[in-house]
């Protein structure tokens, strides 16, 4: 049965992770994401899970990894630094092909920044951190109800992609409070990752099926043999240098993400169908623009909104669309304008693109950006 929960932003993800299915979580105390650990360490042991904090974010990616080879769904969760420390261990799990996910509060930086203030400014750290090529899937939450329904479609995804999928959220979704509806655990959509099926004696760890390029995964102590390398590996999971073996194998991890790309991609629009000029962002930053863009549609100025709720694979096609409608994007964000030469790669030149940042640790008033839309319009 659906119940009314005031939950803060952190507290969200915790309940989505759980509502998923998660079992497992390691992690390390880091402001402003403490909140989604403290939440799975009181939650987890009611349910038969697992909680783990490590002695640093290196510790707690691995963590994770591990237990999820073991064969349960598990979380991880930290804000800038502490995301930057996970990169080696993500690379891992791109390369071994492990689900997991992982949770990025963001805050100020670089280094230590701003601990306690938000900003967006890991969005590209989130699609290259790690080294070598792979396919990023990162979602980004902008209410507390979608740090719920989120995570349970990052949980989802890593699942049937078999890989680590990143929520992108910030301080202000992170420690915000909103009364919102639970969604009745029976109704929500779960995914468990794919099994094998055939016995051990046939098993290929890595031999994908045709139909998602996504190969079936075995959980150790499941009877079944598995090698796990982050090493470039063959079928059988054991290194190699031979080029066939690794060319099929780096077009795999490229092309089980690109091809299913509609699958994976969300957006969301306001008063876009006849805007001349569009706001595009993302985040806590899109609620203010939401407000900027009613704001200035009661003064009669055509603008609306364009919101990538999935960060990577971006929403280039979908955006691209709308650019040829209109004459100017501007893209408010609290960075350096990371996101927007995004923006001016998917819309080829249509429509001139206009950055709005911030990086003073502040949010974006609406008036701010109500005031850059009108200049725009003049």
């Amino acid at each position: 049965m659906a119940e009314i929960k005031f939950w803060q932003g952190n507290e969200a993800v915790a309940f989505g992770a759980l509502a998923a299915g998660c079992k497992f979580y390691a992690g390390y105390p880091i402001t402003p994401s403490t909140e989604v650990m403290e939440t799975m360490a009181v939650e987890l042991p009611k349910i038969g899970g697992v909680f783990q904090q490590m002695e640093d974010e290196l510790g707690a990616c691995g963590c994770a990894i591990g237990a999820s080879i073991a064969g349960v769904k598990s979380m991880t969760a930290s804000s800038g630094p502490g995301f930057t420390l996970k990169q080696e261990n993500l690379g891992l799990a791109y390369e071994a092909e492990i689900p997991l996910v992982v949770v990025d509060v963001m805050r100020g930086g670089p280094s230590t920044g701003l601990p306690t203030q938000g900003a967006q400014q890991d969005v590209m750290q989130a699609r290259w951190g790690t080294h070598g090529d792979h396919g990023t899937i990162a979602l980004a939450p902008a209410s507390v109800e979608e740090c719920y329904t989120l995570t349970v479609e990052a949980f989802n995804l890593a699942e049937r992609f078999r890989q680590p999928v990143l929520i992108m959220s910030d301080a202000e979704i992170g420690h915000m409070r909103e009364k919102f509806v639970v969604p009745d655990p029976e109704n929500l959509k779960v995914v468990d990752r794919k099994k094998p099926s055939v016995d051990p004696e046939h098993f290929v760890p890595y031999q994908a099926d045709p139909e998602d390029d996504v190969p079936p995964m075995a959980g150790f102590g499941d009877g079944y043999r598995w090698h796990v390398t982050g090493l470039t590996h063959n079928d059988w999971g054991f290194p190699t240098t031979d080029p066939g073996d690794i060319d099929k194998k780096m077009r795999r991890l490229m092309r089980k993400i690109d091809r299913f790309r509609d699958d994976i991609v969300k957006f969301d629009t306001v008063e876009a169908g006849d805007a001349e000029i569009l706001v595009v962002s993302y985040g806590s930053v899109s609620r203010s623009s939401v407000r900027a863009v009613h704001d200035a549609r009661a003064q009669g100025v055509k603008v609306g909104h364009f919101r990538p709720i999935t960060l990577w694979p971006f929403a280039d096609k979908e955006l691209e669309r709308l650019a040829r409608r209109v004459k100017t994007i501007i893209v408010p964000e609290l960075n350096c304008g990371q996101m927007a030469l995004e923006v001016e790669r998917a819309v080829h030149g249509k429509a001139r693109v206009v950055p709005l940042n911030r990086v003073d640790g502040e949010l974006f008033q609406p008036t701010e950006i109500f005031n850059k839309i009108v200049e725009e319009a003049k």
